[in-house]
């Protein structure tokens, strides 16, 4: 504006422009954020943004965002991540409520001028049923007496889940509740005890399955199964499969052989299952230990001696089995070994003795007796049984006579026929007794049968009979004398042989004169008065033959007591002669010894 009137003025338009200086520090919208999260968010879920505001302008405006480190978040900031530029903080890193949690982050606001602002973000993390309860054992009694009663307590365990809250809420049970069952005895700790009786032998391992399940939504579980083992008790006793076992044993076993096995059962194990046999008496008459003998371990019985059906065909004995626990049990059983029969008896005649003189054993048939005349009867028996005990009799083929007949099954003889005169009035019949075992054994008889109506009328067909009888005993005597004579000539000539070798080897010594003082001991009557026979000893012998040709008799002779002194010695007569003294000997100091020829 001029001074002048009118005053006159001019205008004109400044425009002023400010400069911004950073005099203005961000500011965040909230001092302390704070944000819930679940355990189980995944990662680069952006959980919460940070804001801030700056007055200034420009680059002085410009805010940047990060994580302060401090000590309290140092580890903290590794889980999560925030934007420079928004602020968006993000998780980095899983989360998990059992490890961490809270989370409490510093995040810095800062301008491009510098200056800076900070704020608290406090982060909760959620807890979620992400962990099944785990179970674990902190007493096992393993094995288990099986005669535990109820109530034993068998284990205890822990059960615990990371979980909170209702998640970490757990229950717990038995599946296999048969036997055993699960009282808790604290907040987290179970007793495992048993509800009935045990029994090894039906079942020696028990597998248990404990069943732990939190509350959680949806609930998890685990399970944890424990071997538990059963220890023997001896509560079984030895048992054998009947109470009476029978064994058949043949006579005339070997000694020492074995002849049966029975056998026990013990359902325990171990030394309780271990069985001891023993034997004893039923009978206390018969005493079975002199027959028989047992192992005691494999229940074998062996016979201590032959067996003898016809002594003994049965023996009755108890067995014991007796287990090797403590207290040992023990159970009995019945044992009858029966003997079974063989033929090893051959029938003995009882009549007509078979031991009597052949000479004396005849039958009187008279003349007169009709056909089927039953006139005598053998009779025998048999010490075996059964089969072996079935008598047959019958003739032997060459006596068999026309005129008799005999049962095979009685042993009855009878006549066949009407006897007449010119019929042989003397019979002599072998009667063979046989048994009906295999091999079949027997035994025999003669028999002489007379026909005649009185006695009188047999004598003097027996003294007609027997100088025949002597024909034939003195043929035999005839062969058996030259037997003798040549066997000894024989001796005697090899004797002279060998005594005149050893002479010409060596030289005899010399002898006096012999003297009456050589046998002072002697009588000289005891010698014979034969110089030149066979017997210059005090005996001599004379061979008879019996009236039977199945015998032969030996008959020796006492010395005679009247022999003179001078035929005391004869030393040059070596030679054999058969002169014999029987002349001068007595006939009644004749001993008659029979042999039979089988």
């Amino acid at each position: 504006m001029d001074g002048g009137k009118p005053m006159r003025s001019g205008s004109a338009l400044i425009r002023v422009i400010v400069t911004d200086v950073n005099d203005n520090f961000p500011v965040f919208t909230q001092s302390v954020y704070k944000v819930s999260v679940n355990e189980n968010v995944p990662v680069n879920t952006t959980i919460i943004t940070v804001t801030s505001t700056d007055m200034d302008e420009g680059v002085n405006g410009q805010v940047t965002y990060s994580f302060r480190k401090t000590s309290g978040n140092v580890h903290h900031t590794g889980t999560f991540s925030i934007n420079p530029a928004t602020g968006d903080i993000k998780i980095y890193d899983k989360l998990d409520f059992e490890v961490t949690q809270n989370y409490e982050l510093s995040v810095q606001a800062k301008d491009g001028g510098g200056l800076v602002a900070h704020c608290k973000v406090l982060i909760e993390v959620i807890d979620e049923n992400d962990n099944a309860p785990e179970i674990s054992i902190t007493s096992l009694s393993s094995p288990i007496p099986e005669d535990s009663s109820s109530g034993t307590i068998v284990a205890l365990i822990k059960v615990s889940d990371e979980d909170s809250g209702i998640n970490g809420e757990v229950d717990c049970k038995v599946i296999n509740g048969e036997y055993f069952n699960l009282i808790s005895s604290s907040a987290s700790y179970y007793r495992i005890i048993t509800v009935g009786p045990l029994d090894r032998e039906e079942v020696s391992i028990y597998n248990i399955t404990i069943l732990a399940t939190d509350r959680g939504s949806p609930p998890l579980s685990s399970r944890k199964d424990i071997t538990l083992e059963v220890s023997d008790v001896n509560d079984n006793p030895p048992v054998f499969k009947k109470s009476m076992f029978f064994a058949y044993v043949p006579e005339n076993n070997l000694p020492g052989a074995s002849i049966y096995r029975i056998e026990a059962i013990d359902l325990d194990t171990g030394d309780n299952a271990k069985i001891i046999y023993s034997i004893s008496n039923v009978d206390t008459d018969h005493p079975v230990t002199a027959y028989l003998s047992i192992n005691i371990e494999t229940g074998v019985l062996y016979a201590q001696r032959s067996f003898d059906y016809e002594q003994q065909n049965e023996f009755m004995l108890q067995v014991s089995a007796r287990d090797n626990g403590s207290p040992s049990l023990s159970s009995n059983a019945t044992l009858t070994i029966r003997i079974m029969d063989q033929n090893d008896n051959a029938p003995k005649i009882l009549y007509p003795s078979p031991e009597s003189d052949v000479s004396s054993i005849f039958e009187m048939v008279p003349f007169t007796s009709e056909p089927g005349s039953l006139i005598s009867k053998v009779v025998a028996v048999d010490a075996d049984a059964g089969h072996n005990a079935l008598l047959c009799y019958h003739f032997f083929p060459i006596s068999e006579s026309p005129y008799f007949t005999i049962s095979p099954h009685t042993g009855e003889i009878k006549t066949l026929r009407i006897f007449q005169e010119k019929d042989t009035l003397n019979h002599k019949l072998v009667v063979i007794v046989k048994d009906s075992g295999d091999p079949c054994l027997s035994s025999s008889v003669t028999m002489n049968l007379v026909i005649a109506n009185n006695f009188q009328q047999v004598v003097p067909k027996f003294e007609n009979k027997v100088p025949e009888e002597d024909q034939q005993s003195n043929l035999q005597l005839y062969l058996v004398v030259g037997l003798a004579i040549i066997s000894l000539l024989f001796i005697i000539t090899v004797l002279l042989l060998i005594i005149s070798k050893y002479k010409k080897s060596k030289p005899l010594p010399m002898f006096g004169p012999l003297t009456s003082s050589l046998y002072p001991q002697l009588d000289p009557r005891m010698f014979s008065p034969s110089a030149t026979g066979t017997l210059t000893l005090p005996y001599s012998y004379n061979v008879c033959v019996a009236l039977d040709s199945t015998e032969n008799d030996f008959t020796y002779m006492t010395p005679n007591q009247n022999v003179a002194v001078d035929n005391l010695i004869d030393a040059d007569n070596s030679g054999l002669e058969t002169e014999t003294a029987n002349d001068s000997l007595p006939t009644n100091t004749c001993i008659q010894v029979s042999y039979c020829k089988s």
